[in-house]
């Protein structure tokens, strides 16, 4: 499936490691590209990059992966292999929204969601945001945010807390699905207190086709939030993005100016792609 849109995770010497116990994991998992620091792969169909950053960040429990598996049979397969060396978080067991359902943490600290729930996409793997504590009641500034920004975008569901519950103001959202440019995310909150929250270990990256794209999601991303090094943001909710051309790695990788268009890059908070084509040439001069 191939979406300018696709989750990045953070590891520290890992990601080899992790893309290889994914493949025993999944049926369906393919190698794209792999570079020292970075690996781009498909699971179950949907693109992932891996990336060896360092000690610096570390994957939280505030994005996790929500996968809608085919039948009850892989879904536990899933969940045995996950779990190996890793956590629990809610025991795979039938639950008031799924006759199927299950939340682990992997030995490599990934927070994964099973669900045999029917699903009418085909994105079997939906990026899913946790806001808790005092960003609880953010759902829907956020999703409304978010499909403002990117064109093609639309809210696909949203599920409020019954008005039941205690001390949640009316309308807050419990659960949300939305969709950027035909990439679905998924959004919930949580009344219980967590003590994690949203991490540079868990980014979203948007390839862009032009300058001007880059230049419209940083710019409308930035609003409220901060900016970082090489492409990278955090926004208004502290969600990170890379936001970064669609060539970059062709850029990065040219035998005779890769390494001029990475140490411009290393200089940079938003991505210029002109400096990156002229890096290493004598038309910069």
């Amino acid at each position: 499936m191939k979406h300018p849109i696709y989750p990045c995770l953070w590891f520290d010497g890992q990601a080899s490691e992790v893309a290889d116990f994914y493949s025993t994991v999944f049926d369906e998992v393919r190698i794209l590209e792999t570079s020292d620091i970075v690996i781009t792969l498909e699971i179950e169909g949907v693109k992932f990059m891996f990336l060896d950053g360092g000690p610096h960040y570390k994957v939280s429990p505030a994005v996790s992966y929500y996968v809608y598996c085919r039948d009850a049979e892989y879904q536990k397969r899933i969940y045995e292999r996950l779990t190996e060396g890793g956590q629990i978080k809610m025991s795979l067991d039938e639950y008031i929204w799924s006759k199927g359902y299950a939340w682990v943490q992997d030995r490599f600290g990934v927070n994964w969601q099973l669900d045999i729930a029917p699903l009418d996409s085909d994105q079997r793997i939906i990026p899913t945001l946790l806001f808790s504590n005092d960003k609880r009641d953010l759902v829907k500034s956020a999703i409304d945010f978010y499909t403002d920004i990117f064109p093609d975008s639309h809210i696909v569901f949203e599920a409020p807390y019954p008005e039941t519950e205690p001390n949640v103001p009316e309308g807050t959202l419990l659960f949300a699905r939305f969709s950027l440019m035909g990439y679905l995310f998924n959004a919930t909150s949580s009344t219980l207190p967590h003590d994690f929250d949203f991490s540079v270990g868990n980014s979203v990256v948007v390839e862009c086709r032009n300058q001007e794209e880059i230049d419209h999601y940083w710019d409308r991303l930035t609003d409220g939030g901060r900016e970082d090094m090489c492409g990278w943001l955090q926004d208004r909710f502290g969600v990170s993005w890379q936001i970064i051309p669609r060539h970059l790695d062709r850029l990065l990788n040219h035998p005779e100016t890769g390494r001029a268009a990475w140490e411009e890059m290393m200089k940079m908070r938003k991505i210029d792609i002109r400096t990156l084509q002229l890096a290493g040439t004598s038309d910069k001069y």
